[in-house]
């Protein structure tokens, strides 16, 4: 059993929670710092977390690292530390955090080195060379990050939750109002044109159910409104709207260069059928048309539902998805071990 001290982040609080919990469940004590936890009310206004976003956390960082005294002050003695997602962990921060004397993980599931966030990982990218051992989800994150100077890199692949995704036992559980044809979780983003791509398939005739933060801010909002479902939503109603959903999308973000995404891992495991852009890394981890079906645009994706939902094999897709991907051990736990297996054998 090692002692864990672990600090997650605001932006991936709920997934930095659960692999939290993950690592309690595979035997490990596990210490856990919210990142914000302790910050002055100023920082908690809309405008302040905008800035900070856009500023690289510059502003937090005296705060932060007057928490990081704090608890190396207390006398904890730590085995690792975990750093989640990291945006809000300076060079300075890592200073502090090695006089703990003890191995420091990084495990960025974002994209630090990608474009799409502009200045928000301003911050982390100064202290990479001090982390012991960082995990990526990307290999083009690999590839930056070893430019940079990384110690060690470890490529994992993104994961589910073995408990908070875990599906409904029986279909009549799942709540009327999260069962849909095709479904849509997920925000709205500036230049990703997500909302243009639901539009095609509005156009094909397509009943589309969309749930996430952000889309009023669309130009295209009055014609996706009356198939808005509401703000972004988790625990048990995100598994009861994939589950609960014919056909669960799953819409990459070019500007974070993904090639797969939590969804395409969620979204089978929670008993939802996956249909996602035909990528690489989704063409790896499932069998196309068996396990999950794939589309190269919104018009091949809005024929591909369309004709979905007039066969009778959704429920064996789901069903062969689900199993595929309990066979690929991605879940949290699984994800957890091999980062601290990786890490540690090897970070000094």
């Amino acid at each position: 059993m090692l002692n864990i001290l672990y600090f997650g982040d605001n932006w991936n609080y709920s997934t930095a929670y659960h692999r939290a919990s993950a690592l309690e469940r595979i035997g490990h004590q596990v210490t856990h710092y919210h990142a914000e936890e302790g910050l002055p009310k100023f920082f908690k206004s809309s405008l302040i977390k905008a800035i900070n976003f856009r500023s690289g956390y510059r502003l937090v960082q005296p705060f932060i690292q007057r928490k990081l005294k704090e608890i190396l002050q207390s006398g904890i003695k730590p085995d690792v530390i975990w750093v989640d997602n990291g945006e809000f962990f300076g060079k300075r921060c890592l200073q502090i955090l090695k006089q703990f004397n003890c191995p420091v993980i990084l495990y960025s599931i974002d994209d630090p080195t990608g474009k799409r966030d502009g200045r928000r990982f301003d911050s982390l990218l100064g202290a990479i060379t001090l982390y012991d051992a960082i995990a990526v989800v990307r290999n083009k994150t690999a590839d930056d990050f070893k430019a940079m100077g990384a110690k060690k890199l470890i490529r994992v692949m993104m994961s589910y939750d073995e408990i908070a995704h875990a599906p409904y036992l029986y279909e009549e559980e799942i709540p009327v109002e999260f069962k849909s044809e095709v479904t849509f979780i997920g925000t709205w983003m500036r230049n990703e044109n997500r909302d243009e791509f639901l539009n095609v398939l509005i156009d094909a005739g397509i009943s589309v159910s969309i749930w996430g933060d952000r889309w009023a801010k669309s130009q295209h909002f009055s014609k996706l409104e009356p198939y808005y479902r509401g703000t972004s939503i988790g625990g048990r109603d995100y598994v009861a709207a994939i589950q609960g959903a014919k056909i669960c999308l799953g819409l990459l973000s070019k500007g974070n260069r993904d090639l797969h995404t939590t969804r395409s891992m969620e979204v089978p495991y929670a008993g939802g059928l996956l249909c996602a852009e035909r990528t690489s890394e989704h063409m790896e981890l499932y069998q196309e048309g068996t396990e999950a079906v794939f589309w190269e645009d919104a018009h091949e994706c809005a024929a591909l539902c369309k004709k979905l939902l007039a066969e009778s094999k959704i429920e064996t897709i789901k069903k062969a998805g689900m199993k595929k991907v309990r066979t690929l051990k991605l879940g949290n736990e699984d994800i957890c071990k091999l980062i601290l297996e990786k890490g540690l054998s090897t970070a000094t």
